[in-house]
């Protein structure tokens, strides 16, 4: 079964064909600064991603190589994406319930602000979690710029 979601205003729809890799929570500054807080994505393959409204989403290249999509109307961050990686991460919070999904990891904790702590279950990273690079921030050194 397909999960859903959508931008703010609706403009831009998304329709995801496949398995989802669980949650990550991303606290770097650069994810931060965009997002408001923390980036909490998902990802599937790319060629699994059905966009209805695409011409709504603006792709703004945060790091290099490395590219968010959000949209033009409402400003929503849906999108993250590592150029020639095959994957997309789609941000969880546009998702129509019931996901079924779980935060699995926290990376670049290293970065958090300073005005929260993380306090669940999972595994938390200073960096990146190391071996895997289908994910925001993936192969970025272990701080980034903002």
């Amino acid at each position: 079964m397909a999960v859903t979601g959508r931008c703010a205003c609706g403009d831009v729809r998304l329709t995801l064909h496949a398995p989802l890799r669980p949650v990550i929570g991303c606290h770097c500054r650069s994810c931060r600064r965009q997002s408001g807080h923390i980036v909490a994505a998902t990802a599937l393959p790319r060629t699994a991603l059905e966009i209805e409204g695409a011409d709504k989403i603006k792709w703004w290249e945060a790091t290099p190589g490395h590219r968010r999509g959000f949209c033009t109307t409402c400003g929503s961050l849906l999108l993250w994406e590592r150029e020639g990686s095959g994957m997309i991460s789609v941000m969880a919070g546009c998702l129509d319930a019931p996901t079924g999904l779980r935060i699995a990891a926290h990376i670049f904790a290293a970065e958090a602000g300073d005005y929260y702590d993380i306090v669940d279950d999972v595994p938390v990273y200073a960096g990146d979690i190391p071996g895997v690079q289908d994910r925001p921030n993936a192969g970025r050194r272990e701080t980034c710029d903002g």
